[in-house]
């Protein structure tokens, strides 16, 4: 049997809440120091911070894990974040061939595929069906009440569920299984038009997910329908980026994806001591989530308050609607993330941009700034800016 991995660490790599002007002092604990080595600005904030800000930031290493034969999902809602009351996030995977069974619910499903394949079914109102496979970087979006259902493929999926209400439970949505198994069978007898022994074996509980076979190429299950088809898929990886000198942006609302009327989303990229740029947003909260790399990031909430906290992959952000916040990538690889919207427009205010479009006796009198920064301003938006000997450098 192979030892147990252990986690050693030295003395002097132990942080302690002490600034490096001699603020605070050193916790002899209890206390978690691999928290504390994830979390270094709450550790020792910047000076900068002030007043009482809701916690802006949750894991989904922290959730719960419901675990089914043919995948798993946790979910971050407003019972874990309760800052989050526009949009819910569930994180799901699915195996070869797993399935999370056919099913609606009352809010909007956004989706960005994280890893592998899917095929996705739905039905609208008018009978117009739909079936597609989609990979990494791909989005589909479903409106309140359209029945749809997700399976993975030969190499099984994982992707991020988003929902239009921050107490949107993955757990409590209407499925098939759980209807006939609580519908009377002579009821199920009369609608189809078949004996009641035909319904002998069906579940007698929600399956949710469970393991199904992998389906063959999607021409053989194709199914011919009189009244057309309708997409609710988008490429967003597939787009042409917004390129800056820091990363680049891919946004996808109802612009470019129209079924999407209701929320939008940004796939954003942070190169290596870059940062998302000094901004807000004008229409509503945003929802993140942190595909790869680490970084730090600043909300500030008006009145002398602000807080800062450190991302990673696979947490969920929250941004309050017209808090200024920026994200600063603070490892040596690129920092991926999502924002989203529960808005059909994707709309963002620069900072830069703003101070740059506004006469310049206002903006220098107003910060006491001279045409040291004043000149340096554009008029163009970098939605990710770097600019050598002023980024954030890694020294570790």
């Amino acid at each position: 049997m192979s030892e147990p991995f252990e986690f050693r660490i030295t003395a002097d790599e132990i942080p302690e809440p002490i600034r490096e002007d001699g603020a605070g002092a050193t916790d002899p604990g209890p206390r978690d120091i691999l928290r504390a080595l994830e979390n270094p600005n709450m550790l020792v904030p910047p000076e900068t911070d002030a007043g009482t800000v809701p916690n802006l930031r949750f894991s989904f290493s922290d959730t719960h894990m419901t675990l089914k034969y043919g995948g798993w999902s946790r979910q971050i809602s407003m019972r874990e974040l309760p800052v989050a009351t526009t949009i819910a996030g569930v994180n799901m995977r699915l195996t070869p061939g797993g399935v999370r069974e056919l099913h609606w619910h009352k809010e909007v499903e956004f989706c960005f595929m994280t890893v592998g394949r899917a095929r996705i079914t739905a039905v609208d109102q008018n009978g117009k069906n739909f079936i597609a496979d989609v990979g990494v970087g791909d989005l589909w979006y479903f409106p309140p009440g359209i029945p749809h259902s997700i399976q993975g493929l030969e190499e099984g999926c994982e992707f991020l569920l988003m929902f239009d209400n921050g107490m949107f439970s993955d757990l409590d949505t209407f499925t098939i299984s759980d209807w006939f198994a609580h519908t009377p069978k002579e009821v199920l007898s009369s609608n189809f038009g078949v004996p009641e022994s035909a319904f002998r074996n069906i579940p007698r509980q929600e399956k949710y997910i469970y393991q199904g076979e992998v389906p063959g190429p999607i021409e053989e299950v194709a199914i011919p329908d009189p009244f057309g088809t309708r997409n609710f898929t988008h490429s967003l990886l597939g787009q042409e980026p917004i390129l800056s000198p820091g990363g680049s942006v891919r946004i996808a609302d109802s612009t470019n994806f129209p079924v999407a009327h209701d929320m939008s989303i940004a796939l954003v990229e942070i190169l290596p001591g870059a940062m998302r740029e000094l901004h807000w947003h004008p229409n509503n909260d945003e929802f993140q989530y942190f595909l790869s790399g680490q970084g730090r990031m600043t909300a500030y909430a008006a009145n002398g308050v602000a807080r800062t906290f450190d991302v990673r992959a696979g947490d969920v952000g929250y941004i309050p609607f017209c808090y200024g916040h920026y994200i600063q990538n603070t490892g040596n690889e690129t920092l991926w993330y999502i924002e989203v919207f529960k808005s059909p427009n994707y709309a963002d205010i620069s900072l830069t941009q703003w101070m740059a479009l506004v006469p310049k006796q206002i903006v220098s009198s107003n910060l006491n700034v001279g045409p040291e920064l004043m000149d340096s301003l554009r008029k163009e938006k970098w939605a990710v800016v770097k600019f050598p000997g002023y980024t954030y450098q890694d020294t570790e």
